[in-house]
């Protein structure tokens, strides 16, 4: 790298390490934007590098299924996990539940965004006539009620006997309406009940105060929100917590992060420049990888992570909180005897047979896989078992695929040769293999964000997350 001052401006020149050879530069205003946001030149650096030499795609041993790589719980070990989970709840450790909020609706409305702009008036296609079909039953029907009649002076039964759909849709989905086509998915209301109507925000409320309420009856729960809706969803709360703090006899500690900026990433040409609007560089959000700083800044001892759409009315709750609580207790067991074997060992060099018994508590209860364990000396087994078991651990919910398989769990290699049961999204797999894709096709489950972490370590230190990631495995 080096500087270069002219008159106008002071730009720096570098050549990124990439087969394009590509020269950027990058201007003071540039500099002043990447400074703002947290971003570093190396950082610059090493995305145009990755666009231009892609991804590595992670290798497959096969997809995980019962019995490998899926564990199956049975009735009795269900009882076990919740009465350590009821245990657990009772000591002084600390309970979060982390939802990331930040997606919005829009995805959600496609085919009726596409109607409005359609040339044709009347609903034509299935999705069309579904949503007209069942237009009473949403639980925003009253809100958009009021809508349309403020603005056409008729009600949404009305509008469709008159054959204006399209009037309905626009005070859905637009600005002069209820524009829900701009809001996030947790502020929608997504329920029906015979006193109110709830949002998926609400709903967690609900939920957290089922599984993740303290001995001191206190519900701590934190929402990732985009910068621009944050406002919307502290007012809501406002609007609805207290309500919910005296029908659920609990006291909720809600907290708000949105995005890092630091974790943008730029936008870059087919020429793989920086891409600019205006002359000013362009960077887009990073995927929900990216929330795992916001993850990292908590402090708690277990977190449960749930997407924000992921919830169910309370007559569906009764399985759901069951198994938030099973999973949850899964986790207290097996870190328990995880930090039981570390600090065993941080004693001194253990015996064959315990680290045997180490070894299979790793393969066959957290699913880790050594090929060449057999290779390894007592000394550089016990270092290889130590180093496995003192990392984060979170135990994920999986629900049986009934569509078409794509994303899910996998048995994967690691750069150090390991296998280790990992959840993939279908762009980390390489689709124009046959062979991998055969293997994706073999997928019979996926995970709905439902899991459940541990964030502290056997000495009761937080983890740092970002030390536990592979950049160059992410995919967004």
């Amino acid at each position: 790298m080096n500087w270069t001052i002219g008159k106008k401006a002071l730009s720096l020149h570098y050549t990124t390490q990439n087969p394009l050879n590509t020269t950027v530069m990058l201007n003071s205003s540039d500099q002043s934007l990447l400074q703002k946001k947290g971003i570093s030149n190396e950082k610059i650096e090493e995305q145009l590098n990755s666009f231009a030499t892609g991804f590595p795609f992670l290798v497959i041993k096969s997809a995980a299924e019962p019995g490998n790589g899926i564990t199956l719980i049975s009735n009795e070990n269900i009882q076990n996990y919740l009465i350590e989970w009821d245990n657990f709840l009772q000591s002084d450790a600390s309970i979060l539940k982390f939802v990331p909020a930040s997606g919005a609706a829009s995805r959600m409305f496609k085919d009726l965004f596409e109607f409005i702009d359609a040339d044709y008036n009347e609903p034509t296609k299935a999705a069309e006539k579904k949503f007209f079909d069942e237009l009473g039953k949403f639980a925003f029907i009253n809100e958009l009620d009021k809508a349309c009649e403020k603005f056409t002076g008729k009600n949404c039964a009305q509008l469709v006997t008159d054959k204006q759909y399209k009037a309905v849709v626009e005070n859905l989905l637009l600005a002069k309406g209820l524009n829900y086509g701009a809001l996030p998915k947790g502020l929608l209301l997504f329920h029906s009940y015979a006193t109110e109507k709830r949002t998926p925000m609400q709903e967690h409320l609900v939920e957290g105060a089922e599984y993740a309420a303290n001995a001191n009856s206190e519900v701590n729960i934190h929402f990732t929100v985009s910068t621009e809706h944050r406002t919307l969803f502290e007012n809501h709360l406002n609007s609805t917590i207290s309500q919910y703090s005296k029908e659920l006899n609990c006291k909720f500690n809600i907290s708000f992060s949105e995005q890092k900026p630091s974790t943008d990433t730029l936008a870059a040409d087919a020429d793989n420049q920086p891409f600019r609007e205006n002359g000013e560089l362009v960077f887009r959000p990073g995927g929900h990888g990216a929330l795992i700083e916001n993850l990292n800044d908590l402090h708690a001892d277990i977190i449960f992570i749930k997407n924000i759409d992921n919830v169910v009315p309370d007559s569906l709750k009764n399985p759901t909180i069951i198994y938030k609580k099973v999973i949850a207790g899964l986790l207290v067991k097996l870190q328990k005897q995880s930090f039981t074997y570390l600090q065993e060992m941080e004693k001194g060099q253990l015996s064959h047979d315990k680290l045997a018994e180490i070894s299979f508590f790793c393969e066959k209860e957290l699913n880790n896989i050594n090929p060449e364990i057999s290779k390894l000396n007592d000394n550089e087994l016990q270092q290889y078992l130590f180093n496995k078991l003192n990392r984060p651990m979170r135990v994920c919910g999986m629900v049986k695929n009934t569509g078409e398989p794509g994303g899910g769990p996998f048995l994967t290699v690691n750069q150090d040769g390991t296998v280790s049961t990992q959840i993939l999204e279908s762009s980390q797999i390489d689709l124009n293999n046959p062979a991998e894709k055969a293997k994706m096709m073999q997928s019979t489950h996926f995970n709905p964000v439902d899991l459940v972490c541990g964030m502290r370590n056997y000495k009761n230190e937080k983890f740092d997350l970002t030390q536990f990631v592979n950049l160059k495995m992410a995919r967004n």
